[in-house]
Order: structure tokens, then C-alpha cells, then sequence
């Protein structure tokens, strides 16, 4: 199955965009469904530091392990769950518009089944993430224009 993609234009510098959205500790701000994030490691995290992100999905709560591969200040950043039978790609990209005082973000998910993670179907998730991730990047459009 294709990745989820989803692009958003914030009224923001790319600079301050990537800092606030690639910053896993931020998660909790503007993802609807993250409870936490645990970072492991080095502050700021960069290539290979690692960190654990509490999802509520219902009433029951995830954890996922994830490793940053990319970190392109202010232009990209993406991670790769290491861990758990369903296992998370995420990607983001900041694109400067107007002389760099907007930017245009995109964002890819994905999904990867390992084990009987394959049994589970990373079909369900990637159905859930089109419907509700739209709503996390506009939490995150909101925060970012009102400055906070």
C-alpha cells in the first residue's frame, strides 16, 4: 500500500516549522493522539537517537519505538519504528514559500508489518492515519500561526 500523504501551508518560517514539528517532545502538542514521548539520549536528538511515542487509540494505549534517519535542517526529517509487529515510517519535509515567510509541509506515514505484525493489516492503520492525521497537521498550523 501507498504511504499516507498530506500537505499543509503554515503562515511560519520553515526554520521555526521544522524545529517545533520534527521536535518528538512536541508531539503531544499537536498530535490528537499522542499521550507522551520519551526521548532516549542525546538533547537535541539527531540521526540515530531514539524515542518512544505513547499512542492512545480507544481506550488502550501504544508504545512505539522510533529512530530518527534523517535530520536536514530546515528541510527534512524522518523515522522508522524499530520495534513491534507494526512498525511506523514517518517523513517530514519543509519547503519555504513567499521568501521563506511560509511554508508548504509534507508529510508521509507509513506503515511496514514484521512477524505476525503481516497477520494485522497495516491496511487498518493506514486507513486510520488518512482520517485522522489531517487533524494533527491542522492542530499544528494553528499552534504555529498563533505563535505559540
Amino acid at each position: 500500500m501507498a504511504p499516507t500523504v498530506h500537505t499543509v501551508e503554515i503562515a511560519r518560517p520553515p526554520e521555526e516549522v521544522f524545529r517545533f514539528a520534527t521536535d518528538p517532545s512536541r508531539f503531544p502538542e499537536w498530535q490528537e493522539d499522542v499521550v507522551r514521548v520519551d526521548v532516549h539520549g542525546a538533547d537535541p536528538p539527531g540521526v540515530g537517537s531514539r524515542f518512544t511515542t505513547t499512542r492512545r487509540i480507544g481506550r488502550v494505549e501504544h508504545h512505539t519505538t522510533q529512530e530518527i534517519t534523517r535530520l536536514e535542517s530546515p528541510t527534512g526529517w524522518a523515522a522508522r519504528g524499530v520495534d513491534g509487529p507494526l512498525r511506523p515510517s514517518a517523513s517530514i519535509s519543509v519547503e519555504p514559500l513567499d521568501g521563506g515567510t511560509r511554508s508548504r509541509v509534507r508529510f508521509e506515514l507509513d506503515f511496514e508489518g514484521r512477524g505476525i505484525g503481516k497477520l494485522l493489516a497495516p491496511e487498518m492503520l493506514h486507513r486510520m492515519a488518512a482520517k485522522r492525521a489531517p487533524d494533527s497537521y491542522h492542530n499544528l498550523k494553528q499552534l504555529l500561526e498563533r505563535g505559540e
